[in-house]
């Protein structure tokens, strides 16, 4: 596996990510995540021009010094994504990583940057764990995460009559979290949870997890799974009939790209939280219309792809604001804190001692395929849950950050 880890790194620096001599002289950014896997439209090289849009519209310097980007794939394995984190760091002078979707990929690379005092920006995975019990003085948790998932997406559904519950469950520590805080949120607003199974990350065949889901007769089937899952799980779970058959597939973390890739006639009706839709007003509307204009497909950002941008522009700030050194990443974290990320993607925000990004959340309901006007205009607005209301509460945090 190491002799594999090393080639990939090697292959990495052949396919044309720069390193230079010059790069002490560079502020250097990598966005490490999932270029070709399940979860690479959501991210992919999508992350990569939100990125580069950041850079130029900071003006292409901070501090006085040119800012770099460069990129990886650490195709959902946490010990690739860690070797790259620390390659990043120790030999190629990286000031901070950030996307890392995938939860245990996010974990591992955490904490590379705690022990190697550089910052992440966690846009793409979405264990709570990253700002709760193993939070970090270097992460900063960007986008969403499954507390904030559960919270919107889980409570709804029971309020509107799905009081039993069985999850599909991607095997993993994404998957994990994702179950075990929907679950609390269902028993707490008065559901019961009536069974669960899990399954492999990137699974191609979900015919007996979903016989499993549907002899379980639970009103709601729960989706803890992502990308590629979720979408062969809602394309298969039509194919069997289960929502014909009065079952409700609840989608408790879906994207924009999902829904494009399953089209009006199989997503309509889904109910899910997100942090940005890209018409939701003025500022997301210019900033995915430039992103889409750059796009070969012409698509929409997610919110993934949308925190990238918003997470560099903050941190651009933070750094002249410092006016100081790059490289001491909890003292950049500390500054970022202290200073509101109010911004045109998110709204008016902050980020907490934990870590923790907060922002309004919203759910949506998929349209209709005759409720849609145009390409991407798929979603309508259910219910906004406000800033202060979305997130973990510091109260109930496992965060050593957190002064109770």
């Amino acid at each position: 596996m190491r002799r594999s880890n090393e080639l990939v790194l090697a292959l990495i620096c052949l396919a044309g990510v720069t390193v230079t001599t010059a790069s002490a002289q560079s502020v250097k950014i990598g966005v490490l995540n999932d270029q070709t896997g399940l979860y690479a439209d959501l991210t992919g090289m999508g992350s990569v021009r939100a990125a580069r849009m950041a850079v130029e519209d900071f003006g292409g310097k901070v501090l006085g010094k040119p800012i770099e980007i460069i990129f990886a794939d650490h195709q959902n394995k946490p010990d690739l994504g860690s070797s790259i984190a620390r390659q990043w760091i120790e030999n190629d002078n990286v000031n901070m990583i950030l996307d890392i979707p995938n939860s245990a990929v996010g974990l591992a690379v955490r904490e590379v940057t705690r022990t190697r005092n550089a910052v992440d920006i966690n846009t793409g995975a979405a264990t709570s764990d990253l700002t709760n019990a193993q939070c970090s003085p270097n992460t900063i948790h960007w986008v969403y995460d499954t507390y904030m998932l559960a919270n919107s997406t889980g409570q709804a559904l029971v309020k509107a009559g799905g009081d039993t519950w069985f999850f599909l469950t991607a095997d993993y520590a994404f998957g994990a979290a994702l179950e075990r805080d929907t679950t609390a949120v269902v028993v707490k607003a008065g559901g019961k949870v009536v069974g669960s199974v899990k399954h492999p990350l990137n699974t191609a065949d979900f015919s007996s997890f979903l016989l499993q889901a549907q002899a379980s007769k639970a009103k709601i089937i729960g989706m803890a799974n992502a990308g590629g899952d979720t979408t062969n799980t809602i394309k298969q779970a039509s194919e069997f009939g289960i929502v014909a058959g009065g079952q409700k597939l609840a989608g408790l973390l879906l994207f924009i790209t999902d829904v494009h890739s399953l089209g009006l006639k199989v997503a309509q009706g889904l109910n899910f939280t997100e942090t940005f839709y890209w018409d939701l007003n003025d500022g997301t509307r210019a900033f995915s219309n430039r992103f889409s204009e750059r796009a070969k497909n012409k698509a929409k950002p997610s919110m993934v792809q949308a925190g990238v941008y918003s997470g560099l522009i903050h941190y651009f700030k933070a750094l002249e604001a410092m006016g100081g050194n790059p490289h001491d990443g909890a003292k950049v974290v500390a500054k970022m804190k202290e200073m509101p990320t109010d911004d045109p993607l998110f709204g008016k925000g902050s980020i907490r001692a934990d870590g923790r990004k907060i922002h309004p959340a919203y759910l949506f309901e998929v349209k209709k395929p005759e409720e849609s006007k145009g390409p991407w205009d798929y979603y309508k607005l259910v219910g906004t849950t406000p800033a202060d209301q979305a997130f973990r509460p510091l109260s109930e945090s496992a965060c050593p950050l957190v002064k109770k």
